[in-house]
């Protein structure tokens, strides 16, 4: 292998791990956004914060728009942001009172799932998710 190649290789590696973190600092970003629009009543802002999915997975069992039917759900305030986990595109962003799943789009982060409690042994139980 070249000098060149593993020059070029040991720079998509040490940009990778630039990346993740930023990903992570990203998430936090959009997951502490997410709550101070809870904390605002904010039910557009709620729901463009949503991935499409989750949005639309939410006006369909609500049979309402967006933002009447994420008004009526009991979505817990997260509270102090304890720890960000990035798994490539998905994040899990654990909150005093909450977790938060989140997913990468091309336009930035977006909330998948939230008001989510863990279960030992089993996967989370969550207020609001996309199908």
């Amino acid at each position: 292998m070249s000098t060149l190649t593993c020059l070029a290789l040991l720079g998509l590696v040490l940009s990778g791990c630039g990346s993740v973190q930023e990903r992570r600092s990203d998430a936090g970003t959009t997951a502490a956004g997410f709550e101070r629009l809870l904390r605002a009543d904010d039910p557009a802002g709620l729901c463009a914060a949503l991935a499409p999915e989750t949005r639309g997975e939410l006006e369909e069992s609500e049979k309402a728009s967006c933002a009447k039917a994420i008004s009526s759900q009991d979505i817990p305030l997260g509270g102090t942001t304890h720890r960000v986990d990035v798994y490539g595109r998905q994040a899990r962003v654990v909150l005093d009172a909450d977790t938060l799943f989140l997913s990468l789009f091309p336009d930035g982060w977006k909330v998948v799932a939230a008001g989510c409690t863990p279960r030992p042994g089993r996967p989370y139980q969550c207020m609001l998710q996309g199908g």
